[in-house]
């Protein structure tokens, strides 16, 4: 038996105790979880700066710290979650209990990614462990460094058998796949996440896909364009370019394109000076693959910014091309890399057309002062997430439920929408009471019985408030009773 069966089997085993269902179990398990980050800061930066170049107080930015405040919202607000949910009721169900009770949903895989390899992996895991569920953890086989030391020292900190790391290839990945599992949380590319929808199935398991996709920018012509440049050059060449939700292109008039791309300039000299590839908070690509991959994207384009690249470093500098087209070689796939296309349209409703005839992304980006207009983009265009005026930090909001549509993935994630996500939600308490009420549903059925039917099911009434009048008119008839027969 492989390691990733005993891992499976044992995480289900100790699920099937009910050692999860306690709330100070879940807790203790999320306090552990923080203390890892915090006692294992350096081992973490270490392995990120080994796997991408990026710096301590990168890593720190980018990856642990909206991974502790996540934890700390799931500890604060836990008793709250977990709680039942009062629902309305409807007549049939007037002096019953109906409410929602979330259950854990059993065993999850959770199946990180490469580019942000402890942020993307570790939040779902923050829900999984706060719903109840037992979780197994692949981290990515790219960010080598970030899954050796996950295997080596997360399973110090958290329960052994209920947690495990399960680490390896893409063989390893697929014999996960084939096991059975109560929920798949996966993060990636489209094309594996089709692959990852058809291995879960075969045991009919739902599944969460967060997945890519190409994130246009639409900048309009009369906002701040200084202030949305600088905005952009941010959110574009985080992580150089390897951010899932970093915009892909921008969409803008012609008559701006100029002024665009000198903002970025300055911008991108500001943030990462003269030389990015002698400064610390420039990374690098994942590896050669993905280099020569980002650069045949490169082909064709007409580079009006950086263009400089080093095979042997994996590096590409931050670069900008100008006057690009629909049917230009960049814009067949996600870039995710420091490559930033200007693609020029008419004006919003182009943008809107040009953005609609292709699949929906991960998210929108729009820059303007106008409210209409952001509002018209919002109404016209179907994506993950849409965001105005910044770049990248709709990711931040643990109340805002994140995840794609359509192409860009399935289901959403981040505070108590990860532990939606990953629960049961269930259920209703009848009374053996009103029989009389219930003999309506009964054989045999009568025109006169469908009468009652229709009028309980069908009608709309606020049983909140009926209750309340009922409650009052009770009160009333006993303050009559002891008015007559105590008072007079």
């Amino acid at each position: 038996m492989s390691r990733g069966e005993v891992a499976v089997q044992r995480a289900r085993r100790s699920f099937q105790t009910g050692k999860t269902k306690p709330l100070g179990f879940r807790l203790q398990q999320l306090k552990n979880l923080l203390r890892f980050l915090t006692e294992r800061k350096k081992d973490i930066a270490a392995a990120v700066k080994q796997d991408m170049g990026k710096s301590e107080l990168g890593t720190e930015l980018f990856e642990t710290l909206g991974l502790e405040a996540e934890i700390r919202l799931a500890l604060e607000k836990l008793a709250e979650w977990a709680a039942p949910r009062p629902v309305e009721k409807n007549l049939l169900t007037v002096s019953d209990e109906v409410y929602i009770q979330p259950e854990p949903l059993g065993l999850v895989l959770i199946i990180g990614a490469w580019n942000y390899p402890w942020a993307i992996t570790l939040q779902p895991l923050v829900g999984a462990i706060a719903a109840g569920n037992a979780a197994v953890i692949k981290p990515s086989e790219v960010s080598l460094h970030s899954a050796k030391v996950m295997e080596e020292l997360l399973p110090l900190y958290l329960d052994k058998d209920l947690y495990p790391v399960v680490t390896g290839g893409v063989a390893e990945t697929q014999e996960l796949l084939s096991l059975r599992f109560d929920h798949i949380f996966y993060t990636g590319s489209s094309t594996v996440g089709k692959l990852v929808m058809e291995s879960a199935a075969r045991h009919l398991t739902p599944v969460t896909l967060e997945l890519g996709g190409k994130s246009p920018c639409y900048i309009d012509k009369d906002c701040d364009i200084p202030v949305a440049c600088r905005r952009i050059t941010w959110g574009k060449f985080v992580n150089c370019g390897q951010t899932c939700i970093a915009p892909d292109y921008i969409l803008c008039e012609a008559s701006i394109q100029s002024r665009v791309i000198e903002e970025i300039t300055k911008n991108i000299k500001e943030f990462y000076t003269d030389n990015p590839k002698t400064f610390e908070d420039y990374g690098r690509i994942i590896n050669k693959q993905h280099f020569r991959r980002v650069m045949a994207l490169m082909e064709g384009g007409e580079v009006a910014v950086g263009g400089e690249s080093d095979e042997s470093e994996c590096y590409i500098a931050p670069t900008v091309l100008k006057d690009v087209t629909g049917e230009s070689k960049v814009m067949k796939e996600e870039i995710f890399g420091p490559v930033l296309p200007i693609i020029t349209v008419s004006g919003v409703d182009e943008a809107i057309q040009f953005i609609n005839e292709r699949e929906k992304p991960l998210v929108v980006y729009v820059f303007s002062n106008k409210n209409k207009l952001i509002k018209h983009l919002m109404a016209e265009t179907s994506s993950g997430g849409f965001l105005a005026n910044d770049c990248l930090v709709h990711f931040t909001v643990s109340a805002l439920p994140f995840g794609g549509v359509g192409n860009s993935g399935m289901g959403s994630y981040h505070g108590r929408h990860t532990f939606d996500q990953l629960s049961h939600l269930r259920c209703l308490i009848k009374q053996l009471k009103m029989e009389r009420v219930n003999a309506m549903r009964y054989p045999p059925h009568t025109a006169r019985k469908m009468g009652w039917a229709r009028f309980f099911l069908l009608k709309q009434v606020d049983v909140c408030r009926l209750q309340r009048w009922f409650l009052l008119g009770t009160l009333i008839g006993l303050a009559a009773f002891v008015v007559q027969r105590f008072l007079r």
